[in-house]
């Protein structure tokens, strides 16, 4: 089946930064099979020239960002490519669907291959299955064995660079024995396989990986956009933030139960990401407020505390959030994130591509807000805007 091919690399222009920008983030939340939305999106801005100085994610956005952070710019895209289509190379139909009724099922059948055969370079079923195994005996707690992954990961992540500070990377993850959600991040220690896979272990299917002496699971269980970890350690940094979510918190009222099923899988793991920047940028609003209210108060009448406070607040980050949001298609059911037909990646990788290219234009979306206003939001594609 021709699924059409994605974007053609284009020659990136040279690496520049906004006036002011101190650094450019990348934030890609978990979605399994949509991840090669991010794909797309990275493309765009690497076509742009803004290569991110850090990249976070959860879940397969954790994949995306080790692949990102574990190659040199030149060769990201490629990278990228080569493990999207490595997971999707399993042919569905000799043809491609027609219409929203046969693409459905097209894509209800390819998810029930992925359920039944796993994803090449990626997961395999475990034989024998997990309830036939002996309780605490060795598969017993997974539907599948991401033995695959862990060789994909070395075959295309040079851990080496990844580990070399050039860029950041944090993966999230929860620790199975305590439910703490934790980020393994390079600027704390060395990222090896485990962390990325850890980040995108969601169980029953996946199996908990070890790390240490403890066992983790994916992000997503918890928290699944990274975002808040971006805001505590942005420090005085002015930055510009790539935020790119699968899952809509907004939608459409459900029909049907296949709507409903769908629905509530975005609103599950759209993680609050709204409420999270709000939360955000009304903290820097009254940190912005008091800044200026101690500058109007005499020096020798502020007390040690004051002048410390004082003195942190005089150098508080800057940042423009540019939220870029998965829109799911009208066919597009509960089964998206693990529908893994080649033609739904390079739908996906060229949503993104288009989404990202369209957002650039906008140049001033790019600024790195005044220091009176701290935080600027942007949600820059969405057609009711």
């Amino acid at each position: 089946m021709d699924a059409g091919p994605l974007p053609p690399p284009l020659p990136p222009h040279a690496a520049w930064r906004p006036p002011r920008c101190q650094g450019i983030v990348l934030v890609l939340q978990g979605g399994g099979a949509l991840g090669a939305y991010q794909a797309g999106v990275y493309q765009a801005l690497h076509e742009a020239g803004l290569e991110p100085d850090w990249v976070n994610g959860v879940s397969i956005g954790g994949i995306n960002s080790a692949l990102i952070a574990g190659n040199a710019p030149e060769h990201r895209v490629e990278r990228l490519r080569e493990f999207w289509e490595t997971v999707t190379a399993r042919p569905v139909w000799p043809l491609a669907p027609d219409g929203d009724a046969m693409r459905r099922v097209h894509n209800v059948w390819s998810a029930w291959l992925t359920m039944t055969l796993g994803q090449e370079g990626f997961f395999k079923p475990n034989y024998p299955p997990a309830w036939l195994r002996p309780r605490g005996g060795k598969g017993a707690t997974s539907v599948y064995d991401t033995t695959p992954l862990r060789e994909t990961l070395l075959r295309l992540v040079d851990f080496d660079l990844l580990n070399s500070g050039t860029t950041r990377i944090a993966v999230g993850a929860v620790n199975v024995g305590n439910g703490n959600f934790i980020y393994f991040d390079s600027t704390e220690g060395q990222i090896l396989p485990e962390h990325v896979m850890a980040s995108g272990a969601l169980p029953p299917g996946l199996p908990m990986v070890e790390v240490g002496t403890d066992y983790y699971w994916d992000g997503g269980l918890v928290s699944n956009t990274p975002l808040q970890h971006v805001f505590e350690s942005a420090g005085s940094q002015n930055l510009l933030v790539f935020q790119v979510d699968l899952f809509s918190a907004r939608g459409g009222i459900p029909r049907d139960l296949v709507g409903v099923a769908a629905r509530q899988k975005d609103i599950q793991y759209s993680s609050r990401t709204r409420l999270m920047t709000d939360v955000f940028r009304v903290l820097r609003a009254k940190d912005v407020q008091l800044r200026a209210l101690l500058a109007k108060v005499p020096e020798e009448r502020l007390t040690a505390e004051e002048r410390a406070l004082k003195e942190k607040l005089a150098h508080l980050s800057e940042i423009s959030l540019i939220h870029m949001i998965y829109q799911r298609a009208a066919y597009e059911g509960e089964v998206k994130d693990y529908e893994f037909s080649a033609l739904s990646m390079r739908e996906h990788w060229d949503a993104g591509y288009r989404d990202t290219e369209r957002t650039l234009r906008h140049k001033s979306w790019l600024e790195i807000p005044s220091p009176e206003m701290g935080v600027a939001v942007h949600d820059v594609h969405r057609a009711e805007e």
